[in-house]
């Protein structure tokens, strides 16, 4: 079983930058797809980014596109989302989550992941 505990959320103004970490303990994540999804207040949970896992490999939702950028360490078991340009329609909270298969990117769908974080909130203020 692995755990995901997210972290680095917080209160930014518009326009800031802000970096979020995942880290996985218990099984290894080494070599599974990770991703980022988020969910903003009276909506649906949505998915942000991709990164399969070797790091070689990433997909974004269009809106995120050249604004986030995620990335990983699989030494220290760790994924990142660096958001920049933060807009408050980014304010949700935002949710890492592991891929279900070995050796694969992951994409939109949340059936694709077999675990998820407790999430960390961001909230961009205007």
């Amino acid at each position: 079983q692995v755990q995901l505990v997210e972290s680095g959320g917080g209160l930014v103004q518009a326009g800031d930058s802000l970096k979020l970490s995942c880290t996985a303990s218990g099984r290894s994540v080494s070599f599974y797809g990770m991703g980022w999804f988020r969910q903003g207040p009276g909506k649906e949970r949505e998915f942000v980014a991709a990164i399969d896992w070797s790091g070689g490999a990433t997909t974004y939702a269009d809106s995120m596109k050249g604004r986030f950028t995620i990335s990983r360490s699989n030494a220290k078991s760790t994924v990142y989302l660096q958001m920049n340009s933060l807009k408050p329609e980014d304010t949700a909270h935002y949710f890492c989550a592991a891929g279900s298969r070995y050796f694969s990117l992951p994409g939109y769908r949340e059936n694709e992941y077999g675990a998820w974080g407790q999430g960390t909130q961001v909230t961009v203020s205007s």
